[in-house]
Order: structure tokens, then sequence, then C-alpha cells
């Protein structure tokens, strides 16, 4: 297993909801500005800064998450 891999287990299931919010956040009524975040959200990379804002946040909030946690999240990816 790659070491990613081994990072993102504990909070695999995190990770699937915050992709969802984060497509849906970044939305809009203008079809330019859906055309540039389109590329933003789809060039998936490695997700490490939301990935560690997931695990951060369950080691100091005796292992949930919640709204924002996701928000913070979406902001720092």
């Amino acid at each position: 297993m790659k070491i990613v891999e081994q990072i993102k287990n504990p909070i695999a299931h995190e990770m699937e909801l915050f992709e969802e919010k984060f497509r849906l956040s970044m939305a809009s009524r203008i079809p330019l500005l859906n055309r540039i975040t389109y590329f933003i959200v789809n060039r998936k990379g490695k997700q490490m800064r939301p990935m560690f804002v997931f695990l951060v946040a369950k080691m100091i909030g005796n292992g949930q998450v919640n709204d924002r946690t996701y928000r913070g999240a979406a902001v720092i990816e």
C-alpha cells in the first residue's frame, strides 16, 4: 500500500464527502466561472492539505469532524 493511501485510510469517508462538498461549493450561476472552476475541481492531486485538516480535526476533536472542518478543508484546497 502506498504511503498516501495509508494516510488517507482513517479519513477515507471524510475525503469522499469532502470531494462532493467541494464540488458543490465551487458551483456558480456564472458560466465562465463554472468553466474555470471545473478545471480546478477535476484536477485531482493527492489532496494532502485537506487530508491533514481532517487528520488534525479527528485528533483534537475526539475522532469527530463537523461542517467547519469541511469548510476549512475546502478553503485550504
